[in-house]
């Protein structure tokens, strides 16, 4: 299987306190692996250090046969705007701005030529139920302003998508929909997909579930 994502040795400590210690993970295109572990174990700082927002003391992160460790400041950017998709808890939308406004906001950063990334909201939006919405962001539910951050991810074609808690804002129901539109989406997009979650019914979607324990994963 080729792997779209694999990391190796992935260390990273602070005075007194080891987090993470010597990490090993793949992911194909289109898999979803679900990390759990209890509070403080360091998924958090997992996904950080995956989404290029920190860097490790050691180890290599490689995406798409790219060594993410070796990068510099501009190029981490780069590759955080164009191949990294983020869907987080909070949902993290601009509230001043209209729902197909939002979506728009990671072509901008990635550079897609406004025509092609006009025509790629619109589908994205078809695919997930809010086609024709463009309304104020302040009046969707929690499942629609879900919808709206997952297609922000995915707008670029990420190869990797990071998702923190996607679920844990909505109600059961909700989170169950949200859920299969995130993971058919990743999957038919042919992004990789770490998931970090406490619950155990989300983890149980993934294709593979691993427990981030003592600094590594198992």
């Amino acid at each position: 299987m080729s792997h779209r994502l694999t990391v190796t040795g992935l260390r990273k400590a602070y005075p007194g306190l080891t987090v993470l210690d010597g990490v090993e993970l793949s992911a194909a295109a289109g898999e979803v692996i679900a990390i759990r572990g209890a509070s403080g174990t360091g998924k958090s700082t997992l996904l950080h250090l995956l989404g290029l927002l920190d860097r490790p003391d050691s180890g290599q992160i490689v995406l798409d046969s790219e060594d993410l460790t070796t990068l510099s400041e501009a190029r981490r950017t780069r590759v955080r705007a164009t191949r990294i998709g983020f869907v987080f808890q909070a949902f993290h939308l601009l509230s001043d701005f209209s729902l197909r406004e939002n979506v728009l906001m990671s072509a901008r950063t990635a550079g897609i030529d406004p025509a092609v990334a006009a025509k790629r909201t619109d589908e994205l939006l078809e695919r997930v139920g809010l086609a024709g919405r463009d309304g104020d962001v302040r009046t969707l539910s929690g499942g629609e302003r879900q919808r709206v951050a997952l297609c922000r991810a995915l707008l670029p074609r990420p190869g990797l998508l990071l998702a923190d808690e996607p679920t844990g804002n909505l109600d059961p129901a909700t989170a169950e929909t949200v859920l299969g539109e995130i993971l058919g989406l990743a999957k038919a997009e042919g992004s990789a997909v770490v998931m970090v979650t406490h619950d155990a019914a989300v983890a149980a979607r993934a294709d593979r579930t691993v427990e981030l324990k003592a600094g590594r994963l198992g």
